[in-house]
């Protein structure tokens, strides 16, 4: 597409919500999400969202964030805020305060660095 033919997207979430839910052996070197946990926090996320009329919300569960050590962990976009949600009770503040009423929850966050 040349720059003469720009054209504005529709936007189809406000926010999208990327939760990983990779499942490694409990041995593995690099730990996973889904052996953190990783599979109740998404049902939590998706019932929640459901629960509160955000229709305007994706939740997509995904494969590996790349930060394996550090699970579970979620990246909402377009804010591209990672979250670091470890009990049924993180995830619904993260509904309410961020994808509910767009506050950033500060003590969830997880400051990521690629080495």
């Amino acid at each position: 597409m040349s720059a003469e033919t720009e054209f504005e997207l529709p936007q189809l979430y406000r926010y999208h919500v990327f939760a990983c839910h990779t499942q490694r052996p409990p041995t593995h070197p690099h730990g996973s999400c889904g052996a953190s946990g990783a599979q109740a926090l998404s049902d939590r996320m998706s019932k929640a969202i459901e629960a509160q009329g955000l229709n305007d919300v994706g939740f997509t569960t995904a494969g590996c964030l790349g930060f394996c050590n550090a699970g579970p962990l979620m990246v909402v976009y377009p804010d591209g805020v990672w979250y670091r949600a470890t009990t049924p009770d993180d995830v619904d503040e993260i509904v309410m305060s961020h994808l509910k009423e767009g506050k950033r929850v500060d003590r969830l966050v997880m400051v990521l660095k690629r080495s």
